[in-house]
C-alpha cells in the first residue's frame, strides 16, 4: 500500500474529555424508540471553591465494560439516596435543547449536556471508598491524580 492511501484510510478523531469529580445520580436504562438500550446516567460535577461548591449536570450514556460494571454495582447505593461520589472521565459533550414538560418551568426551554461517561477512576459510598478496577493500559493509570 502507498503511503498516501495508508494516511487516507487513515482514521483521526478529535477527543474532548472531561475530568472531575462529582456525584453519581439517576441510574437508568434509556430504551429508545429505535436502536437499542443503554444504561444512563447524571453525575453532578463539582467545580468551583470547596467553601462555595456548584454544580454542573452531564446526562451521560455509560460507555466501555469498567464503566457499566461500576455503576450497575453503585445503582442500588443511588437508588437508596445514598451519597456517591464518583471521579470521572466524560468524552464528547455536547448540548441539547428541551422543553421542560412538567413543574414550575412548564414550557420553558431547558439545555441538558450530553456525554458519554468512559472511566470511574474512584468511587465513595457515604464516604466509603470501593474497589474499582483500574485500566490495563500504563497510559491510563498514570494519568490518574487520585
Amino acid at each position: 500500500m502507498s503511503e498516501s492511501s495508508q494516511a487516507s484510510s487513515a482514521s483521526s478523531f478529535f477527543n474532548l474529555h472531561v475530568e472531575g469529580v462529582g456525584y453519581l445520580n439517576r441510574v437508568r436504562i434509556v430504551k429508545p424508540k429505535k436502536g437499542q438500550e443503554f444504561l444512563a446516567c447524571t453525575v453532578a460535577a463539582l467545580r468551583g471553591s470547596d467553601s462555595d461548591v456548584s454544580y454542573t449536570k452531564f446526562d451521560c450514556r455509560v460507555s466501555g465494560a469498567d464503566a457499566q460494571a461500576i455503576v450497575k454495582r453503585l445503582e442500588n447505593d443511588v437508588a437508596a439516596d445514598k451519597s456517591v461520589i464518583i471521579g470521572f472521565r466524560i468524552a464528547d459533550i455536547y448540548p441539547e435543547m428541551f422543553t421542560f414538560e412538567k413543574g414550575d418551568r412548564k414550557g420553558q426551554p431547558g439545555v441538558s449536556i450530553k456525554g458519554r461517561l468512559l472511566r470511574i477512576k474512584f468511587a465513595k459510598v457515604n464516604g466509603e471508598p470501593i474497589d474499582v478496577p483500574q485500566p490495563a493500559r500504563a497510559e491510563e493509570r498514570e494519568s490518574v491524580p487520585f
